[in-house]
């Protein structure tokens, strides 16, 4: 593993709150198996090679999301049609689908996810670009792929801090992938997401960290009660309105976590969580 690859510190023991309370283990199983038929119906229509009308490919990805018994809040206008760089905060594997939702794109994916039972598949046949983590000569060209993309008007889905944080606190935007988007002079769509109790409280269990198990994340997805997820459709950022990569990527981060999303693996005696004043 190469010392240059974004991490972040949070971990499940650390960060992922014990759940106040939980659905009885039959509807949990329910969820799961009424995601399993999504995914597979999915699948199906993917084999069939047509192209998916973008309203049925959203309304199957809210299907998705809410299967697993997590309800879900879009706000803001919709991201404009064309080429755009879709950019977002990044907490759980529940982040694609919630993206897909709000615009169908080819999402920008790890090498590793092509082995993933069932979701690896769906994402080649969406036409997903996977990046070489681990090997930053890849990068320039992965940057190229996505510049190509963006001028043939398709757009595309980054998570640019590069790994996944449990959303009580975030990482820095990456500014590598908002090349692509200057190259092709598109516009930038910065998405805000996150994962709260019925309560309004912050709800960790969607987060997908550390040594996690995809299997793990799905049961406690599918365990939790009243999870909410919120979609922020922030303003567009026009092309050209930046001077640089750095620019752009600052003009696209997402605001910082609350104060009350306190961040456990962070926070020490004298230290203090990304983001806090």
């Amino acid at each position: 593993m190469s010392t240059w690859l974004p991490t972040a510190p949070c971990t499940p023991g650390a960060c992922v709150e014990p759940a106040r309370a939980a659905v009885a283990v039959p509807r949990a199983v329910l969820r799961l198996t009424a995601v399993a038929a999504l995914l597979l119906a999915g699948i199906v229509l993917s084999l069939l090679g047509r192209t998916i009308p973008a309203e049925w490919v959203r309304r199957w990805c809210r299907a998705l999301v809410r299967a697993a018994g997590v309800r879900v809040r879009i706000t803001g206008s919709a991201p404009p049609a064309g080429g755009l760089l879709l950019v977002a905060n990044h907490v759980s594997w529940l982040d694609v689908p919630l993206l897909a939702a709000v615009r169908p794109a080819r999402m920008l994916a790890k090498t590793e996810i092509r082995q993933w039972p069932v979701a690896g598949a769906l994402a080649a046949r969406g036409g997903a670009l996977f990046i070489e983590r681990d090997r930053l000569r890849a990068l320039p060209g992965t940057v190229d792929r996505i510049a190509g993309a963006l001028r043939a008007g398709a757009a595309v889905t980054v998570f640019p801090e590069g790994s996944t944080w449990c959303g009580r606190a975030h990482g820095r935007f990456r500014r590598a992938v908002f090349q692509a988007a200057l190259d092709a002079g598109v516009p930038v769509q910065p998405v805000g997401l996150r994962y709260r109790r019925r309560d309004g409280g912050p709800g960790t269990a969607a987060a997908f960290v550390g040594e996690d198990t995809l299997l793990a994340s799905l049961w406690r997805v599918a365990r939790a009660r009243d999870l909410v997820a919120e979609v922020e459709i922030r303003p567009v950022i026009p092309p050209g309105t930046h001077p640089d990569r750095r620019a752009l990527a600052r003009a696209s981060q997402s605001p910082a976590p609350e104060p009350a999303w306190t961040h456990a693996a962070l926070v020490t005696a004298g230290g203090r969580a990304p983001g806090a004043p």
